[in-house]
């Protein structure tokens, strides 16, 4: 088995159990390159906001560290409470919860998610 096809095991049992719970999930994916986030409803239909390094005021300078990943994280966090959402499940996709991954939660965190 490939290293990417171990993540998307992993990040389909995580899913799984999210979607049992019936709560709204904090998706992450992360490139070399670049930090993606998005809010979508419990049964997974609709996206509810969206924040990536690719946003016109989140592209000046590097898009892919930590300090990156902290902006996304923040801006998600604002975007979701501006559309009603306080309460996330987070979902890693399988990521470990490390680096810029722990780095986007615990922005997210701050600015007011609670998951």
């Amino acid at each position: 088995m490939s290293a990417n096809n171990e993540r998307l095991r992993r990040a389909r049992k995580v899913r799984m159990k999210i979607r049992e719970l019936g709560s709204t999930r904090l998706c992450v994916h992360r490139t070399p390159r670049h930090m993606y986030a998005q809010v979508t409803s419990a049964d997974g239909s609709k996206v509810i906001a969206t924040a990536s390094t690719l946003d016109k005021e989140l592209r000046q300078g590097a898009t892919g560290n930590v300090d990156a990943a902290k902006k996304v994280g923040q801006l998600i966090a604002e975007r979701a409470k501006a559309a009603g959402i306080e309460r996330v499940a987070f979902d890693r996709s399988g990521y470990r919860y490390h680096g810029r991954v722990q780095a986007l939660a615990d922005a997210a965190r701050e600015a007011g998610l609670q998951f």
